[in-house]
């Protein structure tokens, strides 16, 4: 883990295995979407975290969803390229072709062109359904 601070921040920052460095604090989403009535208050959370130095933002297509990920589109706007954006693909779509299709889904709700982190939520299941699907050819 590096003790380098992130820009402007003040946050520490591990370095990933490409060399880029990551803060090691981010702004989660789950639970963010769910309720019509607090979406004001979830964009303005998450705006007012980016205003505080918070550059890393997590979600994911399950999230209310997709529509957590929708959320974070809107309240990034034009700030996107200041955030590493973190995103998540379910077990159920952990395939070649599924995970490239849920990525442009993402990529599609979360209007932009790139992901600085594609995960798979739940590693372990999603060790274990590439290796059933691996074992039935």
């Amino acid at each position: 883990m590096s003790t380098e601070q992130a820009a402007g921040t003040g946050l520490r920052t591990v370095a990933l295995p490409d060399g880029e460095a990551m803060p090691v604090l981010g702004q989660g989403t789950w639970g963010m979407a769910e309720h019509p009535e607090r979406r004001a208050d979830e964009i303005a959370a998450l705006q007012r975290a980016v205003d505080l130095g918070m550059t890393v933002i997590d979600t994911a297509e399950m999230y209310a969803g997709g529509a957590a990920e929708e959320l974070v589109a809107e309240a990034l706007g034009d700030r996107r390229r200041d955030i590493f954006l973190i995103s998540k693909v379910l077990p159920t779509h952990a395939t070649r072709r599924g995970t490239v299709s849920a990525c442009e889904a993402s990529l599609r709700r979360l209007k932009t062109d790139h992901l600085d982190l594609y995960l798979c939520i739940g590693e372990a299941r999603c060790r274990s359904t590439k290796r059933s699907r691996a074992s039935t050819g």
